[in-house]
């Protein structure tokens, strides 16, 4: 990079350093302002902040690299996670169901649904032990995207035995952690707002960059290897750019994309997960900004702007992948497309875009590290360790959690080698050990703390152990199905074995979320009117999440397909999104409200 470069780069730490420093003070005055903002942030900038968190650099280079390789095939691929479908689940009911509670964390949650006895406080050790262990291995998946994208620049030395990649890693945190240690979420929402706005200044460019290429009718792409190297591979613009999933794809064996060739199985496999995963909600940084929400209603406008924000981000994928393909063969590695466009910018223009990646990656770092410090604080050292602990002891503990989990973080970039490796652990592995547990307790009235706490160490554990002794090239269904399998019995026997949970408990937590479920015993205590409000309510949900979530998936697709230029696929998709949001507009955004029960 030239010096033109490094100064817009330096321009931006010192700006974003600065935000944060400013929240320190407001940040600082308790636990409740440091996590949540004293639920006081506007929902827009909530928004703003969670689609920064959600476009990091390494989820972008892994998505870049499957869009690069398979075309619009790719997207299907990246239901598993990188689409981030749980939205529409959120923006319908979930969002709100969270906000109802008034907890802070996951953990602090299982109070509410499981009591405060043995059970609940098992229910409450466990998720927030499992959070912490899930934000360590989001710290290990920010590293090593962005010290992948960062060493292709910075031109970082090994040092001390340790690669250049790593080093590249640190230098990006040590600076993310100056201002997420100093000013909490706070901090975080505003550095996310003003870097989001950076990173739409990128995506405009790299836009209107992208748009001007015409590719060629046939072309070669480069796929990964099991044993390390990479092949050449032909396709065709027609078949790059089609959005029709095809049952089966032809991918050489040897290939590491080979484990996708059942597409069909895969794309059904990847929506049942969402489904799974929507139904049951979210945690960690995502389930933050609901918490932080004012009322139902905000919850729900801001998951619907965060939807809208988050489409530009295959706007930008599409742009990427196809300026990759038109550099030819300078692409070797697949996961290296994004650095390897970022490459070819002209001066300043370079300078301009890496700030703005660097800025993805930080939104996704700082929204982790503070989420995943709230679980030490609030529901381990605060609830186990020190109850009487001072603000100014608690604010201490919330510093040192985030350093901690931090050089976890770090250390594990040692144990995963590819950004492709540890996303697949985290989203079809680990995170399946809390999948059924995390939907159960929603739905399933006679689940107890017992069931939850057992269901996820055994899910987790399993996917741990896994890890350890599994074969190179192991599908992602096996890590799910072992994961899963595991938790569901654990979850059942944990369950039926020990003593169902106080019916008071369960009477205030249907009365403060109002789930659909096995719950009618519950909702029969409440008045007629209350009654009938509350089926309402849970009738448009359903029925609007069966519309959501086509909505956002032909959102995402039209934004990239307009990118492409495929203009047949941008007409259907076209009419198929104003169709789905004219009818998401009469079930569900009409009847958002700051009431309880939506009459």
């Amino acid at each position: 990079m030239s010096t033109i470069d490094y100064a817009i780069i330096l321009t931006y730490l010192s700006t974003i350093v600065i935000i944060g420093l400013m929240m320190q003070r407001k940040a600082g005055k308790n636990i409740d302002s440091y996590f949540l903002g004293e639920r006081d942030l506007p929902w827009w900038a909530l928004a703003s902040s969670g689609m920064s968190s959600n476009l990091d650099i390494s989820g972008t280079m892994i998505i870049a690299a499957l869009i690069y390789a398979m075309g619009a095939k790719g997207f299907y691929i990246e239901i598993r996670g990188g689409v981030t479908l749980i939205m529409a689940f959120l923006m319908i009911y979930m969002g709100k169901w969270n906000r109802r509670s008034g907890a802070m964390t996951l953990a602090e949650w299982m109070k509410l649904r499981f009591g405060e006895g043995r059970s609940g406080q098992a229910a409450r050790l466990v998720a927030a032990i499992s959070s912490i262990i899930m934000t360590v291995a989001m710290v290990t998946y920010f590293a090593l995207g962005g010290g992948k994208f960062l060493d292709q620049f910075l031109g970082i030395r090994n040092y001390l035995g340790l690669p250049s990649e790593f080093w590249a890693a640190t230098l990006l945190i040590s600076i993310a952690m100056v201002y997420t240690v100093a000013s909490g979420l706070y901090g975080v929402v505003w550095t996310d707002v003003f870097q989001g706005i950076l990173i739409f200044g990128a995506i405009a460019y790299m836009a209107s960059l992208a748009y001007s290429i015409n590719l060629p009718e046939e072309f070669t792409i480069s796929l990964p290897l099991f044993d390390g190297g990479f092949q050449r591979y032909t396709t065709t613009l027609k078949e790059w750019t089609s959005i029709i999933p095809s049952s089966e794809l032809n991918i050489d064996g040897a290939s590491q994309y080979s484990i996708y060739n059942l597409f069909g199985v895969a794309i059904m496999f990847y929506l049942m997960k969402v489904v799974l995963e929507g139904s049951g909600g979210t945690g960690n940084y995502m389930l933050q900004r609901f918490f932080a929400a004012k009322d139902d209603r905000e919850a729900g406008l801001l998951s619907a702007f965060w939807v809208f924000l988050l489409s530009f981000r295959w706007v930008f994928i599409g742009s990427i992948a196809i300026i990759g393909v038109s550099l030819g063969t300078k692409i070797v590695d697949p996961e290296l497309v994004l650095p390897a466009v970022v490459e070819t910018l002209p001066i300043g223009i370079k300078g301009f875009l890496i700030a703005g990646l660097m800025a993805a990656g930080m939104s996704t770092f700082d929204s982790t590290v503070n989420a995943g410090a709230a679980y030490w604080v609030k529901d381990i050292y605060q609830l186990y360790i020190n109850p009487q602990a001072s603000k100014k002891k608690l604010m201490a503990h919330s510093y040192m959690a985030s350093i901690f989990i931090v050089l976890a973080g770090l250390g594990l970039m040692f144990v995963f080698k590819n950004i492709n490796d540890i996303w697949g652990w985290i989203t079809m592995s680990i995170g399946s050990g809390l999948l059924l547990p995390m939907l159960l307790r929603w739905y399933w009235s006679r689940m107890n703390g017992w069931g939850f706490a057992i269901g996820t160490l055994s899910g987790m554990i399993s996917a741990i152990a896994f890890k350890a002794i599994a074969p190179a090239g192991v599908t992602e269904y096996t890590m799910f199905g072992l994961s899963t399998t595991v938790s569901l019995i654990g979850t059942i026997i944990g369950t039926m074995f020990t003593k169902p949970t106080d019916e008071s408990t369960l009477q205030s937590f249907y009365n403060k979320t109002r789930p659909f479920g096995s719950w009618g015993r519950f909702k029969s205590q409440l008045n007629p009117a209350e009654i009938q409000a509350v089926d309402k309510e849970n009738r448009r949900d359903i029925f609007s999440t069966v519309l959501a979530v086509p909505w956002q998936v032909s959102f995402f697709l039209l934004m990239m397909s307009i990118m492409f230029k495929a203009w047949t696929n941008v007409l259907v998709l076209g009419v198929v999104f104003l169709v789905l949001s004219i009818s998401l507009y009469f079930t569900w955004y009409k009847h958002l409200s700051t009431d309880a029960i939506q009459k």
